[in-house]
């Protein structure tokens, strides 16, 4: 079996020459075969994901190795093919991660232990999940609108001047967005579906809102969590919309959100919380919406989603 690693060389990991010097010494004897992509520009990591899919379908394993920039762009490539994707947590935020392997204390060496990568036999399940699909473009962790899109934007400028803050500039940031007026617009059609499976249409036009999440994981913008019980293959986006409030009202909200317990039950005068399929997001005055996929920033002022059932493969901890 083939294993190629795509490694972002600039993600997260202080220690990841000598994480690398260990897999490579385990390789030597295992009887697979190890083969390391960098990636030096953006959309590197999709293209090298596409090119051994395409050649080599499912007799190759494709090991995401950085943040969830990385793991957003191998999705892409691996949408839809035989090969499937491993995930190497060794990036900032790791947020889909989280969601993965069970857990906000990501330890990347344990998780790199536990498949068989530093001796002995690799081991691992496969699991088809599903993607969402947007505008041609796949989501594999969280879709957001408003006041979220600019935390992740200002976070991964802290990140870039100051390295050692890690994921906590996400939670840093937060403080000088919260300073701006808690107010954007956006207008959408969604499909639905409630606790007995019946759809139904969420319709707003120039809706008044602080953030909009649209989820198949749950964690985002480094740990906080919309969406606890969300399902990676269950055909359904798990979606969190916050209403337009003041910075009083807010700021109680922020740690409840972070740790998963902000909800329609909770806040149910300024939460809407359920599952959807699909539907169509835009501005009504045709600026850019004010969103993300996977912590990348889009410039769509039209943009329709859905929910595309077990597009891909991952490989999961026995």
């Amino acid at each position: 079996m083939k294993f190629v690693f795509i490694v972002n060389p600039i993600a997260g990991n202080e220690d990841k020459a000598r994480i690398f010097k260990n897999i490579k010494s385990a390789f030597r004897h295992n009887g697979h075969e190890m083969i390391i992509e960098e990636t030096h520009a953006q959309g590197d990591a999709k293209d090298i994901a596409a090119r051994y899919a395409a050649e080599f379908g499912d007799d190759c394993v494709v090991v995401a190795c950085g943040g969830d920039g990385t793991v957003h762009e191998v999705a892409n490539g691996l949408a839809h093919t035989e090969t499937p994707m491993l995930l190497l947590p060794m990036g900032t935020g790791n947020d889909f991660a989280k969601k993965v392997y069970g857990t906000k204390e990501i330890d990347a060496e344990q998780i790199i232990s536990k498949f068989g990568f530093f001796g002995g036999d690799i081991e691992y399940n496969i699991k088809p999940i599903d993607l969402i699909d947007y505008n041609g473009g796949k989501c594999i962790n969280v879709m957001s609108f408003g006041l979220d899109t600019l935390v992740e934007t200002v976070g991964r400028k802290m990140v870039a001047k100051v390295p050692f803050l890690g994921a906590k500039a996400y939670t840093l940031a937060i403080l000088p967005v919260l300073m701006k007026p808690l107010h954007y617009t956006i207008s959408f059609d969604v499909t639905c579906v409630d606790e007995n499976g019946n759809e139904y249409q969420l319709q707003e036009d120039n809706k008044d809102y602080v953030l909009f999440a649209i989820c198949n994981a749950s964690y985002y913008g480094g740990g906080f969590c919309p969406a606890p019980d969300s399902l990676l293959d269950d055909g359904l986006l798990d979606f969190a919309l916050v209403d337009g409030m003041s910075l009083a009202k807010a700021l109680p909200m922020i740690p409840k959100y972070s740790a998963g317990t902000a909800n329609e039950k909770t806040y149910p005068d300024r939460m809407t919380t359920g599952r959807l399929k699909c539907g169509r997001i835009w501005m009504e005055d045709g600026s850019d919406l004010l969103g993300n996929c996977d912590g990348e920033n889009f410039t769509y002022t039209d943009l329709t989603f859905k929910v595309e059932e077990k597009a891909m493969k991952l490989c999961v901890l026995k």
